[in-house]
């Protein structure tokens, strides 16, 4: 045994699991006056709004809720949600933000398998919840967010939010993590089928990421964030608890839209926001009457597809910097990114783009980032040109999947995560994604799975064969399109085909293209998608 090994043990003196609620405390104790959220005319200082976390957190102990159970929430970008994000873990449970933009059977799928306990939801997605309430097995208590800034909508819950929140105690001060290894939160991805999988969260990763984000923007203290991502991604990429380890602002945007976004930047100031490519777009075509002057630089943070020379000139116009992140649910969000070099801003901007459209380096809390053979797991050579897959590892990777130790055993074989995405890694260690092995579809920021979306295509009683592959989007970046042989004797058009998906995915998920015809095969009888993808550029 080391010298450094005798009676040198861990102690409450020492040692504190890592959690990202110590970040609410502390903000709140030193900058209890500063602005904490803003939504419309609801305005919350730090003081006021761990109040509410901690009324939040004690009304749902008080319902019996503890350490490892569930509680769901199907939430815009409201106070609600921010509030959820420290209320929940603060009584030791799992957070489980549910997308809001999926389908009823989805929405249950989820409810059952996470085993929630309580949901929380806002009355504008009644319609849906309702639905998916009356699939779900499990017997939940619903609390209503009636939002003073939403359309409003039915009640289904026994009581409304603001109602629980007052049967809370304001100076709860909730449990921390006995293992900083313990859940805090269930996120579902589609990954490579229709079945949504359940990625869990860690205490440790949770925190560290939300550390991670502040160092590679080099993030100073009191940012003012706008809330467009939606924190129902991987919690929002740790950004919930990263602007409030900031003292930072939340700004809270129930709708993504152009006069709203300029709006919060003329008259909140915001100075950070994070966005698929598509709000790029909003922003670099919105009418003039949508537009309003700026004072301050603005930072943004996009992952998906890198924008091209002309959109990042645009934003550079507009006085905004855009990074560019990549990442996945299994590992909090954005885990690596394009960290620039002062000397490429003097360079031409086309030439800047094809810099920027690189995925870039691991983030300084990611231990390990390569491309390598998968079947060797030897690195490939940093020649730009040699493709491999890229792996992970570290402690910003899940826990695992919940309930799913094959998928998880799958993912981390050889001790790696194995993220499914196909890249090269150029001379200066940057590495740069070519394709998805994963034939995933990413729509506005989305993902969607091509095998979900030809499982529903293969019901439609017209249809013989389909297979589902990106076409390339000026708006969305990417959209489903169908290509499909129909049944001899059969006929169909392309509008009936879409409107048959609306019945059965989320409108995201549905084909905005149908193409019909003989689908290209192997000599094994394997669709070729690769020729369906050079086919879909010009359908």
């Amino acid at each position: 045994m080391s010298q450094y090994d005798t009676d040198l043990d861990k102690s409450p003196a020492n040692y504190v699991p890592l959690t990202p609620l110590s970040f609410l405390d502390r903000t709140a104790a030193v900058f209890p006056s500063r602005l904490a959220v803003v939504h419309g005319k609801r305005r919350y200082t730090w003081a006021q709004a761990a109040e509410r976390c901690r009324r939040l957190g004690s009304a749902l102990t008080k319902r019996g809720i503890g350490k490892g159970d569930t509680v769901a929430a199907m939430l815009p970008n409201t106070p609600e949600a921010f509030e959820a994000a420290h209320g929940v873990p603060m009584t030791g449970a799992v957070l489980n933000m549910l997308n809001t933009r999926l389908d009823a059977e989805a929405l249950a799928f989820m409810l059952d398998h996470g085993e929630a306990s309580i949901l929380l939801t806002d009355t504008e997605f009644a319609p849906t919840i309702e639905a998916a309430l009356a699939r779900t097995t499990r017997k939940l208590t619903v609390i209503d967010v009636d939002d003073s800034e939403g359309p409003g909508g039915k009640r289904l819950g026994e009581t409304d939010y603001e109602s629980f929140l007052a049967s809370g105690d304001p100076d709860y001060r909730g449990v921390r993590p006995a293992d900083e290894w313990d859940a805090i939160a269930l996120n579902y991805t589609s990954g490579t089928t229709g079945d949504p999988k359940g990625v869990v969260y860690h205490h440790r990763g949770a925190y560290l990421n939300a550390l991670g984000n502040v160092l590679v923007w080099g993030m100073k203290m009191h940012p003012v964030y706008l809330w467009t991502l939606p924190m129902f991604h991987c919690n929002g990429w740790c950004f919930p608890w990263t602007i409030t380890a900031q003292a930072g602002t939340h700004v809270c945007l129930r709708k993504v839209e152009a006069k709203a976004i300029y709006d919060t930047f003329a008259d909140e100031g915001v100075t950070h926001l994070c966005g698929a490519p598509i709000v790029m777009s909003m922003l670099l075509n919105a009418p003039d009457e949508a537009r309003r002057e700026f004072p301050q630089k603005v930072q943004m943070m996009t992952a998906a597809s890198a924008p091209p020379a002309a959109v990042l000139e645009g934003m550079e116009r507009l006085g905004i910097e855009v990074t560019h992140v990549y990442g996945l649910t299994e590992v909090y969000g954005p885990a690596v990114v394009c960290a620039w070099h002062e000397e490429w801003s003097g360079r031409p901007i086309e030439e800047q783009a094809d810099l920027k459209s690189r995925q870039g380096v691991r983030y300084p809390v990611l231990e390990g980032l390569m491309v390598a053979n998968p079947d060797t797991m030897e690195p490939v050579p940093a020649d730009a040109t040699t493709m491999g897959e890229v792996f992970m590892r570290g402690n910003i990777v899940m826990k695992g999947y919940l309930k799913n130790p094959n998928a998880t055993d799958k993912a981390f074989k050889d001790g790696w995560f194995h993220s499914g995405d196909l890249g090269v890694v150029h001379p200066d260690g940057y590495v740069e994604l070519k394709d998805r092995s994963k034939d995933i579809i990413i729509s506005g920021g989305e993902n969607i799975s091509t095998i979900e979306v030809e499982g529903v295509l293969y019901r439609h009683p017209a249809i013989l064969e389909a297979a589902v592959v990106a076409k390339p989007d000026e708006k969305w970046g990417e959209t489903p399109c169908a290509f499909v042989t129909l049944r001899p004797g059969k006929t169909t058009t392309p509008e009936e085909v879409i409107a048959f998906c609306r019945q059965h995915l989320a409108s995201f998920k549905c084909p905005k293209t149908v193409v019909f015809g003989e689908l290209p095969k192997t000599s094994t009888g394997k669709v070729q998608k690769f020729v369906l993808r050079e086919r879909a550029k010009g359908a």
